[in-house]
């Protein structure tokens, strides 16, 4: 039986590298003689997760354009004909059956230049605003897999699917790991636990905000689980060190984000497309505080799609360092709304995302 060969494209962010890893993952779950090859950009964070998954990756010199005045600016177009050179030999040599683009530089030198070649193309587009790289690649794409609705104002409407974002199967019953967390963490069973995280790298802001309120934090009878991300760590090991707050458990990365949620009641994050379709996952009541250093300001819609349906409360970046510990311990201890909240989520959840995707991914072949 012949192979079917496909490439899953994009990166940059855990936020396009976990759906991507979902998404192949679901697809081997479904065909035993399917061959994947991951193609990323050089020196970021892909080309140290994807392998770590099982996956072959090769790398495009690739860069996004910065916002401000750069040197590197010099270089992108040369890079970026470098990348669609690497990327038509990566092609001709693998044989792609299909490409796949998760957003991220690496997906547009591939699918670009895979469309070119009469390669069939399927987008998933994580926000509910879409991306550049997306929006420019959406006219040749076959399908364009999306996780809002509304998306007719970026892509043609008569390939868009509704899947909702691939999220980490150990996310899918959580309910059932509450006893297990509880001594992961080393917590008190009684008492109510925040979760507060701010994505893989960390979020200032959020760390900031929960610097700025240890008092309040060790005057209530919260139990904290912080995860402050690689960049931050130190510093808030240092802030620490003059506090006894044994009610904080601290650490820049978990590994176990199934027992995080678990352990959780309450959730403080940022407004990442894949953290969104987790907490709905997990139905979890959660405070977003929306990144402002984001391209079109998406992390701001992402929260408001969900605010809009009661199903989060939004603390503005601005805002947070003054309000953000101060609105989570009030919020901690209305248990109406706790569970309004939750209820809401959970009817915004699509656990089986990964699975509509590869099933659209294989009719394409």
């Amino acid at each position: 039986m012949q192979k079917i060969k496909i490439i899953v494209s994009g990166g940059g962010t855990g936020g396009h590298i976990y759906p991507a890893i979902s998404i192949a993952n679901a697809l081997k779950a479904k065909q035993d003689n399917i061959e994947i090859l991951f193609v990323g950009a050089e020196g970021k964070m892909e080309m140290e997760k994807v392998p770590s998954a099982g996956y072959k990756i090769i790398g495009l010199p690739i860069r996004g354009l910065q916002r401000n005045f750069s040197k590197e600016n010099l270089k992108f177009f040369s890079r970026l004909f470098k990348s669609l050179r690497k990327a038509k030999q990566i092609i001709k040599e693998f044989k792609p059956d299909v490409v796949i683009g998760v957003g991220g530089y690496a997906s547009g030198p591939l699918l670009h230049t895979a469309n070119k070649m009469g390669i069939p193309s399927l987008i998933q587009e994580q926000n509910s605003y879409a991306g550049i790289t997306n929006k420019l690649l959406a006219k040749k794409a076959n399908k364009i897999c999306v996780a809002y609705q509304g998306m007719e104002r970026f892509f043609p409407s008569d390939k868009i699917l509704m899947t909702g974002n691939p999220v980490r199967k150990d996310l899918l019953d959580i309910s059932s790991k509450k006893q297990e967390a509880v001594a992961y963490f080393d917590l008190d069973p009684a008492k109510k636990t925040i979760l507060i995280v701010g994505g893989s790298l960390g979020a200032r802001t959020i760390n900031n905000s929960v610097l700025k309120s240890l008092k309040a934090l060790s005057d209530s009878d919260v139990q904290v689980i912080w995860q402050t991300g690689k960049f931050y760590i130190e510093k808030v090991r240092e802030e620490l060190s003059n506090w006894d707050i044994p009610c904080l458990k601290v650490s820049d990365f978990l590994s176990r984000m199934d027992l995080a949620y678990a352990a959780a009641d309450m959730v403080i994050s940022r407004a990442g497309a894949g953290t969104i379709s987790e907490l709905c996952l997990v139905e979890k009541a959660c405070i977003l505080v929306p990144s402002p250093n984001v391209s079109e300001d998406h992390q701001t819609k992402n929260a408001m799609a969900l605010v809009n349906k009661n199903a989060a409360v939004m603390v503005k970046d601005i805002e947070a360092e003054d309000k953000l510990i101060g609105t989570a311990l009030e919020l901690i201890k209305d248990e109406e709304k706790l569970a309004l909240l939750s209820e809401n989520c959970k009817a915004l959840a699509k656990p089986n995302a990964a699975d509509e995707i590869a099933e659209q991914i294989i009719a394409l072949i």
